[in-house]
């Protein structure tokens, strides 16, 4: 990723989890090297796509990165991986916090102006495979490739800045209306006030237009599903589908962009044999994700609606 270049990405990765995370997690660490100089060589490794192995050996060959992270030695690919397993999720929604926190104090929204949050999911791979090489495998009469689960990755995104607020990981696929709520509770957690929740179909249910409307005090715009012809709509739904307003809900495409970017710049992959260590992968993704656009030069000023 050419924008931003590894040792200013490291310095800004080494001072928020510092923000966030103690230095050691017990007292009888070895201390060779503390909480946040691993997760920001977790965050740098998303960040360019590295794997443990691979991170061993770039930093060896990097002094000025080394400097950057204060790293006396080079930690083994190892210790990166137990770290990564070590770690709990919330953790890393703490941090993930963190840079929320800063970006939007950075870039505070114009007056009057709460959040507008686009919720959606998308699939990450498990591995490095091409689809591409699969495809033209089996239409040449090769025998088909078993069947993998994916990694669902769900994210709130903040239209205005296109930065990702909250976020889940599972297996796929799988239905996520049942989980939108829990999001957007930690979402509201922050500082900053919703205001609308814009989401696609597959969040559409009674249930979540009275939990944003009643308990986030929001306004919830999600299409409601297609139904049968015996079927009748009530509440919000019914509202949807006779008065759909449509022009404030083209801001859901931001999500869209969101994925876009990150697999374009960072990865598509949240590899790993096991599904923790996906989900690990995927909420490191989004971290790493985060803490770019907080360096990034051309982001300390708002970005239009």
């Amino acid at each position: 990723m050419s924008e931003v270049g590894l040792v200013p990405f490291a310095r800004v990765a080494l001072e928020v989890s510092r923000e966030v995370l103690p230095a050691y997690s017990h007292r009888f660490s070895p201390q060779r090297f503390t909480q946040p100089q691993l997760l920001a060589i977790l965050c740098l490794m998303r960040y360019e796509d590295w794997t443990f192995r691979a991170v061993e050996v770039r930093l060896a060959e990097h002094a000025e990165l080394r400097k950057a992270l204060e790293l006396e030695v080079v930690s083994d690919y190892s210790t990166l991986f137990r770290f990564m397993l070590r770690i709990e999720e919330e953790l890393i929604a703490q941090v993930l916090g963190e840079v929320v926190r800063r970006l939007e104090k950075r870039n505070p929204p114009p007056a009057q102006q709460d959040r507008a949050v686009a919720v959606d999911a998308t699939g990450l791979a498990p591995g490095a495979i091409s689809t591409f090489f699969i495809r033209r495998r089996e239409h040449r009469g090769g025998s088909p490739t078993p069947y993998r689960y994916w990694l669902k990755w769900l994210v709130a995104v903040n239209t205005r800045l296109r930065l990702i607020l909250a976020q889940k990981a599972h297996a796929g696929p799988t239905n996520d209306c049942a989980t939108l709520p829990a999001l957007l509770d930690q979402v509201a957690e922050g500082p900053q006030r919703i205001g609308v929740v814009l989401a696609d179909a597959e969040f559409d249910s009674e249930r979540n237009h009275q939990h944003i409307r009643k308990q986030l005090g929001a306004l919830s715009i999600i299409p409601a599903k297609r139904s049968k012809v015996g079927w009748k709509l009530t509440g919000v739904r019914a509202q949807m589908r006779s008065h759909f307003p449509a022009a404030p809900y083209r801001q859901r495409v931001q999500a869209e962009s969101v994925f876009s970017s990150i697999k374009r710049k960072l990865s598509s992959k949240a590899p790993g044999r096991s599904l923790a260590t996906q989900r690990k992968q995927a909420l490191l993704l989004g971290l790493a994700y985060n803490i770019y656009k907080l360096w990034h030069p051309h982001l300390r000023c708002s970005l239009p609606a």
